[in-house]
């Protein structure tokens, strides 16, 4: 029975406990959380619009302006020259790049020469009778006759008949047939038609060549051409005889050129003109890369940002009352690292930096180099 009592008691006890427990649990009201806005230090700059120029930027790499390919027209050996016919050799205006082995044609030549003297003497009795105002002219003509060099241009018939008779004798037929043999006689030797270097070398002597066959190639380093696809908004500004500024990709060296030619045709996929720069100087070699600077207008009440700072390519974040603000502006010219805007009024705090997490109503803490400066 004792023991009964005591058991009650004990849970007595636990019960009035878990009560008094439970009220004060929920008599107990939770603090109320503070929320700090977090500030953000965020660089400015005061926006001040004014004429900024606008400069076409394009690049490309250098081709000779004076270029030839050099291909043999004829079969044969080819012969040593004065100089060694390799890449780097210059050779001047007249002298011989190549020479082909040309004896059996020449000896060729020299045959049908000497076919169309004796022609010629065969028909002077004839002439001497039926033409004899004509004897006198194509017995000088036989006179001076060389089979070792070039045919000269025959004696002109005072009549018709005189020249339908030449023509019964072949004469006109076997002369232009030795005329096209001469002229093939000279593809066998080809002359630099100009100063330049041999950038490439494709045979050396000895060599067996045919007709087709790339023999290598032949540039004037004294004048170069840049090609440049310039946006076709631009089109209109560029103008035949317009200065660029030209330099290499290091920066270290600038040349002068003039806008040489103009393609009348737009690439329709890029929307492009090609323009062609014309320049000169030392230190120029064709295939070398150059960037170009064209001056195109000039762009008012505008004003120049970095490129990073526009949100959406359309606007800016501008500080107002301590806060974010975005403000839409209109882009005029993309650089390669700055973008020429309008849209921003004179005196508004512009962002100067990209803000991470960046939102409309942000609130910001503009950075002072003065203050920066007094905690130190």
């Amino acid at each position: 029975m004792r023991k009964l009592k005591i058991v009650g008691v004990a849970i007595a006890v636990l019960a009035i406990a878990f009560l008094i427990a439970r009220y004060f649990k929920n008599s107990k009201k939770p603090p109320v959380q503070k929320l700090n806005k977090i500030e953000k230090t965020v660089f400015v700059q005061e926006v001040k619009n004014g004429e900024i120029p606008v400069n076409i930027s394009a690049n490309g790499s250098l081709v000779a302006k004076n270029k030839i390919a050099l291909f043999a027209e004829v079969q044969g050996v080819l012969q040593a020259t004065g100089k060694d016919f390799r890449a780097g050799v210059r050779y001047k205006k007249g002298q011989t790049l190549l020479r082909i082995n040309n004896q059996e044609f020449y000896a060729s030549i020299q045959s049908q020469r000497s076919s169309l003297q004796n022609l010629i003497a065969s028909i002077m009795p004839d002439i001497r009778l039926d033409f004899p105002e004509d004897f006198e002219k194509w017995d000088t003509y036989l006179k001076n006759f060389d089979i070792n060099k070039a045919v000269q241009p025959l004696p002109k018939p005072s009549s018709d008949k005189g020249k339908y008779f030449l023509t019964g004798k072949n004469i006109y037929t076997t002369y232009y047939n030795i005329k096209n043999s001469e002229v093939r006689l000279g593809k066998y030797r080809i002359n630099a038609p100009f100063n330049g270097v041999l950038t490439e070398a494709l045979v050396t002597s000895g060599t067996l060549v045919r007709p087709g066959q790339k023999l290598g190639e032949f540039i004037d380093v004294s004048v170069f051409e840049l090609p440049l696809s310039v946006n076709a908004a631009f089109a209109a500004i560029l103008k035949e005889g317009k200065t660029v500024t030209l330099h290499d990709l290091e920066k270290t060296n600038k040349w002068t050129g003039k806008v040489s030619r103009i393609n009348s045709k737009i690439n329709q996929n890029t929307q492009t003109v090609q323009v062609f720069i014309e320049v000169k100087g030392q230190e120029l070699r064709e295939g070398m890369y150059l960037e170009a600077n064209v001056p195109a207008k000039t762009a008012t009440n505008a004003f120049e940002i970095n490129r990073k700072l526009l949100v959406d390519n359309n606007a800016v974040y501008v500080v107002k009352n301590n806060t974010l603000d975005l403000v839409e502006v209109t882009p005029v010219h993309f650089n390669e690292n700055t973008v020429i805007i309008k849209g921003l009024k004179d005196g508004e705090q512009l962002v100067s930096k990209p803000v991470p997490g960046a939102y409309i109503g942000m609130p910001i803490k503009i950075f002072s180099e003065t203050q920066e400066q007094t905690k130190k």
